[in-house]
């Protein structure tokens, strides 16, 4: 058993699909195949249930996974750990967020405080964060929606309430305030399920028994208010965004949806066993050690309980 063959089994693991993981590991689909039915055999099980052309991960390969994608990942923090000791920088810090536009101002700021260390960042799904957690590709995320896993850690930055916005001489400008049931005809702008708007909708309009009637969906949260105001739509949009913008940028009108909990949390998450380094450690302090974005906290950050089950 080899480094590649770990490699190899996890990609398609992932995607459970021969010529999916082959394109993107860059190979030709037979040699991946090849390889993939060495290891097997050299376990004496399969890892895979094959049906046709169709491929899934069996009881066998998900316990494989979990012992490979741990043994991949602890000789990647060996490599970080041995980059960082020979360089001269702080290191990387690598941050996933559901949309780039709510770390745009943090990462900025830490990157002139800290010119020295090296930083990434990707847009990524909630499930998308929790697997790269996982899989140690990120150090860390800031999420929108709570993310669950093993040993993951997190801290809450920011509460803020999530305000409904509509076009300029829509019936509800002027409205101080709507419920959910006012609005159940009225077509949403909202991103695609997974993000945190849609989670948020569905769920308010779930506690009335109704389902929202969305006109128009994308992966960009931030680009919503765009839409709204150009009349495609109506949408909920956290209440930042009305506290920085501009009416002469995006002009639409702003009301409280009177609903319990319609807020939206932002906050930290790590994987806890995952090698930091300086730059990491630096971030972490940088993000919790004072305002996290460029408006106070409406509530006291706070460590997450750990899980009874941990």
């Amino acid at each position: 058993m080899d480094l590649l063959q770990l490699r190899y089994f996890r990609t398609v693991a992932r995607y459970e699909h021969m010529s999916r993981a082959a394109e993107e590991l860059r190979v030709a689909q037979p040699s991946l195949s090849r390889v993939i039915a060495r290891l097997e055999a050299e376990l004496g099980c399969p890892l895979f249930d094959r049906r046709g052309r169709r491929i899934r991960l069996n009881q066998y390969g998900a316990i494989f996974l979990r012992h490979a994608e741990r043994a991949l990942s602890e000789l990647e923090d060996g490599r970080r750990a041995l980059r960082d000791a020979r360089d001269t920088g702080l290191g990387r810090v690598s941050v996933a967020s559901e949309t780039l536009l709510t770390i745009t101002h943090l990462l900025g700021s830490f990157r002139a405080a800290h010119p020295r260390a090296e930083v990434r960042l990707f847009q990524s799904t909630a499930a998308e964060m929790e697997r790269q957690l996982r899989a140690r590709e990120v150090d860390f995320c800031v999420a929108s929606q709570p993310l669950t896993g093993p040993n993951l850690d997190a801290l809450e930055l920011t509460r803020e309430e999530v305000l409904l916005a509509v076009p300029r001489g829509h019936w509800l400008d002027g409205r101080e305030s709507v419920t959910i049931p006012e609005i159940a005809d009225e077509p949403f702008v909202t991103t695609r399920a997974g993000h945190w708007q849609r989670a948020l909708l569905d769920r308010l309009f779930a506690s009335e028994g109704l389902a929202p009637l969305v006109s128009c969906e994308g992966d960009e949260p931030g680009a919503s208010q765009d839409m709204i105001s150009a009349g495609l739509g109506i949408g909920l949009i956290p209440a930042i965004s009305r506290r920085v913008g501009t009416d002469s940028h995006v002009p639409v009108a702003w009301v409280h949806l009177d609903v319990p909990d319609c807020h939206r949390v932002l906050t930290l998450v790590w994987n806890r066993d995952t090698y930091l380094s300086e730059a990491a450690r630096g971030f972490r302090e940088f993000a919790t050690g004072r305002p996290f974005m460029t408006h106070r906290l409406t509530a006291p950050r706070r460590e997450r309980a750990p899980d009874p089950a941990s």
